[in-house]
């Protein structure tokens, strides 16, 4: 470890913490339909879509009604991409000729279970691919069926957590909203002006953005190099912003046409926090007291710090096993060339791969610029067990926030037990239905991560040729041991979590993972953002209760520390079996020498 990597997490840490307030008191502004300061210039955008699809911004919902309009447009959105990617091969901007008949050599083809685990993928935000975006994508697929879906997913995170906040603020209310007066606000007032002026800086930096076929050029050497071209900076911003992560190349931001500067890594970087830590200040001020979003956001800073922490340090410790093999470097002779060096990049170092592991998979972002297979077991701990707590840590735009408030239900109704009165939260009292949709929330996640992963461990030759035709094992893993098993681990956790990033030691276009992931993406997506709209719409119908001296504070360092022990308990307690049979008993293994 060294100075200058603490010196730049810190500013990192400052620059979130100096963004959250402007950016959360302006989504508070446009959610609460009072404006904002890019009213003027926008506002005939929102009224254009309006009457287009026949919007009525009057019009409040009901949870039920919300939650159809939601499950709905994402069905069909869902299906649209799935036909366009299956239809990419005819369709125009395929300079590559990509799903053709003269497709080039090393092309993916679009196969239905891929194209369905895409479709699946990108529709939930999730943004997990199984395929090479140079080799498998043309540019309308790019920008048409997968971009769309990096806005609209994004929006509807987003609105999902307002209606949660929503059910807190209102008092005595059967609706929560209006679904697509909600997605239109949040794609039109949020996403686009911000992610406007992030391209327009990405192209300043050299991020390349054109529709140009690829380049083959020859290296010094002689070889044959052929250079991927495409509409990249306007599929960074957004990918980015709204915690997409899907890479227009393999490399992901650590490819030079993603991320080509330090100062590209940093925006990135702060681009994934931002619209996450201002709606942690947007609730805050909906529920009119910031005291409120403040002792989030501390809970938040905390487990960040703590992860960072973890992460840095054991990649800065690098792997043991490389002094006992003969390399003659002293241990901090190590540390000052940076510890684990495999799988980085080094433009970026040791510092700014672990931060961005961190915050990748803090929020629900999965873009990543060093490989995570290469970490060592306990760093790798870090954003898998990031991923596992349920990405409440910054979390997704939208799903961050609402996963957090599940866990603050929680917490108020353990401290309700422990003093034996019924535990109230913001002046609403937590009951039967809202702790049984809290705990459907956290065991739906669990469920579907723990079930998964068993079966893709076990599984084996008596159905392998009905979902496998590849006639390759399930498992599928480069790595045997602990470090097979955690690659299968981090592939579910991550679809699950809708995450995207992986371990990526591990072959998953295959139609058993391709489905299996699918399936994991829709439980992590949908069943546990309905548990959320009903927990809403329960809240939202209660009376306000005044505050009395028996009231458990939610504002201050005890209310902060008893949350932050609910969510490490509830993961310990889901996921520490799990992880002891991967990263935690590798990590002992390597420190005796044995490698996987």
């Amino acid at each position: 470890m060294t100075l200058i990597g603490w010196v730049q997490i810190l500013i990192f840490s400052i620059l979130i913490l100096v963004c959250t307030k402007p950016l959360g008191l302006y989504i508070a502004a446009v959610m609460e339909d009072k404006g904002g300061v890019l009213q003027p210039a926008l506002a005939f955008c929102d009224r254009a879509i309006t009457r287009l699809f026949g919007i009525d911004p009057k019009h409040e919902m009901s949870w039920k009604e919300y939650a159809l309009a939601f499950l709905s447009f994402s069905l069909i959105s869902l299906l649209f991409t799935y036909i366009v990617l299956r239809l990419q091969g005819f369709l125009p901007l395929n300079p590559m000729s990509f799903s053709t008949a003269t497709s080039p050599a090393y092309a993916t083809q679009m196969t239905p279970d891929l194209a369905f685990n895409t479709a699946v993928s990108f529709t939930t935000n999730t943004n997990w691919q199984a395929y090479s975006g140079e080799s498998t994508m043309s540019y309308l697929s790019q920008m048409l069926a997968l971009a769309f879906h990096n806005w609209v997913s994004a929006a509807c995170g987003i609105a999902v957590a307002i209606v949660l906040v929503r059910g807190f603020a209102r008092h005595s209310s059967q609706t929560i909203g209006n679904f697509w007066r909600d997605l239109v606000r949040c794609t039109i007032f949020i996403l686009l002006p911000l992610s406007f002026v992030y391209a327009i800086f990405l192209v300043e930096q050299g991020v390349v953005q054109n529709l140009a076929p690829y380049i083959n050029a020859t290296t010094l050497e002689g070889a044959k190099q052929t250079i991927a071209q495409g509409p990249v900076a306007s599929q960074e911003a957004i990918k980015m912003l709204g915690t997409n992560g899907g890479g227009f190349f393999n490399a992901n931001s650590a490819h030079p046409f993603e991320n080509p500067t330090p100062l590209t890594n940093l925006v990135q970087m702060l681009s994934i926090f931002i619209i996450p830590a201002g709606l942690i200040y947007t609730f805050g001020h909906m529920v009119k007291d910031t005291r409120q979003g403040w002792a989030i956001l501390a809970a938040v800073y905390f487990l960040f710090l703590a992860g960072v922490s973890t992460c840095y340090f054991f990649e800065a410790k690098g792997n043991p096993t490389i002094a006992k093999q003969g390399v003659e470097i002293s241990t901090a002779k190590l540390g000052d060339l940076g510890g684990n060096l495999e799988g980085k990049e080094v433009r970026f170092g040791i510092a700014n791969s672990a931060l961005f592991t961190t915050v990748t998979t803090d929020a629900s972002c999965g873009a990543v610029n060093c490989m995570h297979d290469s970490l060592t077991p306990l760093a790798g701990l870090v954003p898998l067990l990031n991923i596992q707590l349920g990405e409440v840590i910054f979390g997704g735009v939208g799903s961050g926030l609402y996963g957090m408030l599940i866990f603050a239900v929680l917490t108020v109704f353990i401290a309700g037990l422990m003093v034996g009165r019924t535990p109230e939260y913001l002046g609403k009292k937590i009951e039967k239905k809202e702790v049984k949709m809290a705990m459907l929330f956290i065991l739906a996640a669990a469920a579907s991560i723990l079930i998964f992963t068993a079966l893709a461990s076990v599984l084996e030759l008596p159905v392998k040729h009905i979902l496998n035709a590849s006639g390759a094992t399930y498992n599928n893993v480069n790595n045997v041991g602990p470090h097979g098993f955690s690659e299968i681990l981090y592939a579910f956790s991550s679809a699950t979590g809708n995450n995207g990033s992986a371990f990526a030691g591990i072959n998953v276009n295959t139609p058993f993972y391709n489905i299996t992931l699918a399936l994991a993406m829709l439980l992590g997506r949908f069943f546990m953002s309905i548990p959320v709209l009903a927990l809403a719409g329960a809240l939202a119908a209660k009376k306000y209760i005044p505050p009395t001296s028996g009231t458990f504070p939610t504002h201050g360092s005890l209310f902060v520390i008893l949350l932050i022990n609910v969510i490490l308990i509830v993961g310990a307690l889901t996921f520490f079996p799990a992880l002891t049979l991967g990263p935690i008993v590798e990590h002992f293994l390597m420190e005796n020498g044995h490698l996987f």
